[in-house]
């Protein structure tokens, strides 16, 4: 696998110096501002001719290749391996937006995630088969409304604040930029899911049902909701860790607000880009919480049960900043969030993406506690710090963009005795602005030991991404 990233890698830039075209290495928006032949522009139909009654659509597509080492003790369809190569359907997208008067707007999203050979589909080996035929749903499904709109409806000129109320289900969350992330402009090949307080457990694929408002106070950027979360009813072992249960009803509140040291950004959708190629100077500074009363349950001493209230509170730094000559189109992009799980005593959840893995039972070695597969520790009452760096080369090509970046997490869990560093390293290769994108990345994982709970190996996972949006 490391071959292939070589040579794909030293393929694609032979590519891009061997062709002749115009020059497209800007953002999305300036190529379309440009009228370049080469940009697909938006997929939008007015429905008068005014302009401001319109419906829009959106496609994005991420496919994965991996090979990846598995935990000790991994059954793969029922065989043991040590590695497993495989192909996958990260995210494949549709969105449908849809301003049916100039105040009132209508957001869908609907798609599928995590398909693997094995993971995302049926579990039988027929028509159903396992991995086969992943469940397509809708990810949002809200309506929103222009209390005050960024532009005035008279004059069309930009109001200083602005406010809209919304209801359904949303993505508009709390917490952390990375929260609100847009999965179309990351800087590595994936988030790294704990950004997400309670994906897929209290939410749907990190969405909730309720309301929400949205807007600007001039330079401060910011969203609150409150929602109904969805339920959980787990119930936890006589004297273990707080589990997901969340009988009791009680509603989730969330905010999140950004100063805009500089260039400020348009939030039509709730989706924060973490990637722009640093083409404009962006410095912001964000806080945010998300808060659930008896969001969780543990059992102290047999029969005697007790809930926990979920609290998270995040911090975080966003910048991207043009370095150089402007013609040499370089630019930093960096990020860095501080995060503060409280879910309850020595809450721990473990997670693998497109985990093809299963425990084998006759496995006698050295186990692992975060189970098989690929899944390791994901988050948990205590604290994360995660930071992020990209840096766009200089200009070689008037095709491609090259984009080497660097992750870093470090977790420091109330439910472990020693704090694990992950870390993932890689480059972008951008064709056409940020249309097109090819993610090569490594990944390293530690593994904590069941008895002790402290770290006793590392293992590793290679990644290939082609990611398509229109």
């Amino acid at each position: 696998m490391k071959k292939l990233l070589i040579i794909f890698s030293l393929a694609v830039i032979q590519y891009a110096y061997g062709q002749d075209t115009v020059h497209v290495n800007k953002s999305p928006e300036e190529v379309s501002s440009e009228k370049n032949p080469l940009d697909v522009g938006e997929l939008k139909i007015n429905l008068n001719s005014k302009g401001d009654r319109w419906l829009k659509f959106g496609i994005s597509s991420q496919i994965w290749l991996r090979s990846m080492d598995n935990n000790p003790g991994t059954l793969v369809n029922g065989v043991p391996q040590e590695q497993t190569y495989d192909a996958g359907i990260r995210r494949m997208r549709l969105i449908i937006q849809s301003q049916v008067t100039p105040f009132y707007s209508v957001f869908l999203q609907v798609g599928i995630n995590n398909q693997s050979f094995i993971s995302g589909g049926g579990t039988g080996t027929g028509n159903n088969g396992a991995g086969k035929k992943a469940p397509f749903f809708f990810h949002d499904a809200y309506n929103e409304l222009a209390i005050i709109p960024r532009n005035d409806f008279q004059t069309g000129k930009p109001n200083k604040n602005n406010l809209y109320l919304g209801a359904g289900l949303h993505s508009w969350n709390g917490v952390s930029r990375l929260t609100n992330a847009s999965t179309t402009k990351m800087l590595a090949g994936d988030i790294p899911v704990f950004n997400f307080p309670t994906i897929e457990i209290a939410d749907q694929f990190s969405r909730q049902l309720g309301i929400f408002v949205h807007g600007e106070l001039d330079r401060i950027n910011y969203r609150f909701s409150v929602n109904k979360p969805f339920a959980t009813n787990l119930k936890p072992n006589v004297g273990g860790a707080a589990v997901d249960n969340n009988q009791s009803g009680k509603l989730s509140y969330s905010g999140y607000a950004f100063y805009q040291f500089f260039n400020k950004e348009t939030t039509v959708t709730s989706f924060l880009p973490g990637n722009n190629l640093a083409t404009k100077k962006v410095l912001n500074l964000g806080a945010g919480f998300y808060t659930n009363k008896n969001g969780t349950q543990s059992q102290p001493s047999e029969n005697i049960f007790e809930s926990h209230d979920v609290n998270i509170f995040g911090a975080d730094v966003y910048t991207e900043l043009p370095v150089g000559d402007k013609s040499k189109e370089m630019g930093l992009t960096l990020y860095s969030v501080y995060y503060n799980y409280n879910y309850g005593p020595d809450y721990l959840r473990v997670s693998g993406l497109l985990n093809p893995g299963t425990p084998d039972s006759d496995f006698t070695g050295q186990k692992a506690l975060e189970g098989a597969g690929n899944n390791r520790v994901l988050m948990g009452t205590g604290n994360i710090w995660f930071s992020q760096v990209g840096f766009v080369l200089p200009k070689f090509s008037t095709i491609l963009k090259v984009q080497p970046f660097f992750n870093y997490a470090l977790k420091d869990m109330k439910a472990l005795n020693q704090s694990g560093s992950y870390y993932d390293i890689g480059a972008n290769f951008y064709l056409y602005g940020q249309n097109a994108r090819i993610v090569a990345q490594y990944s390293s994982r530690p593994l904590y030991d069941p008895a002790s709970k402290t770290v006793f190996d590392r293992k590793g996972e290679f990644l290939l991404s082609f990611q398509i949006v229109l």
